[in-house]
């Protein structure tokens, strides 16, 4: 079996399934489950529970630096300093403060070298916004999912109703557009489908059936799927 490890880069907007397929195709290949995104909701949410600005760039970078982020192996659980906090991340206040937080220089610089590093032990499946054209720029698979805006409101409005939040499509909508701009915008990382990844419009397709087209895409590009190293 190859030593060589694998990285499964997914990226795309909020709502167009990420999390929930690149778990999926995680466990199907034994693979190291890695949201990227919720490195930086762990930071948002520390920032929320302490006070810190938002637009104070300096602090929000010595969070990030100094705050132990860790996963839970193969139950997809975050814990932050210790403590486990995944369903404190899934909030609209924190899913909004992370997008400010994950715009900002140094909180970048200091967590890219720690999603770098969990690869170097493991083969892994990362989804975040720019894992394919910042984090794993060489990466032999990238995928990019995305589905029409009124889609992923409405998976969006369904998943947070789902934790017995309140919230309406018009809401969930305006959200996403705002966070949309933002991420496409920012200066650091933007929001962008890396060149070599192969877009999937999950518009109208099942679970199944998207994850069938990413497995079929690491069976293209690692010998047929017949060498992964684990």
């Amino acid at each position: 079996m190859s030593e060589k490890r694998i990285v499964v880069a997914i990226d795309g907007p909020a709502g167009a399934g990420k999390s929930t397929v690149a778990r999926r195709v995680a466990d199907r290949l034994g693979f190291v489950y890695i949201n990227s995104g919720a490195m930086y909701r762990a930071v948002a949410l520390w920032a929320l529970r302490n006070g810190t600005n938002l637009n104070d760039m300096h602090r929000l970078e010595v969070l990030a630096r100094t705050a132990k982020i860790e996963f839970g192996v193969g139950d997809g659980s975050v814990h932050l300093n210790g403590e486990d906090v995944t369903e404190a991340l899934q909030t609209a206040e924190v899913s909004m403060a992370a997008s400010q937080v994950s715009a900002v220089p140094g909180v970048r610089r200091a967590l890219i070298p720690l999603q770098r590093g969990i690869a170097e032990s493991s083969s892994v499946v990362m989804e975040g916004r720019d894992i394919g054209s910042v984090v794993f720029p060489d990466a032999k698979i990238k995928v990019y999912l995305d589905a029409n805006p009124g889609e992923r409101a409405r998976r969006r409005t369904l998943e947070l109703q789902g934790r017995g939040e309140s919230a309406d499509v018009e809401a969930v909508t305006a959200s996403l557009r705002e966070r949309d701009e933002r991420d496409r915008t920012r200066r650091e990382a933007p929001l962008l489908q890396a060149p070599d990844a192969q877009l999937i419009d999950t518009t109208g397709l099942s679970l199944d059936e998207v994850e069938d087209k990413v497995l079929q895409l690491v069976r293209l590009r690692t010998s047929n799927g017949k060498e992964v190293s684990r």
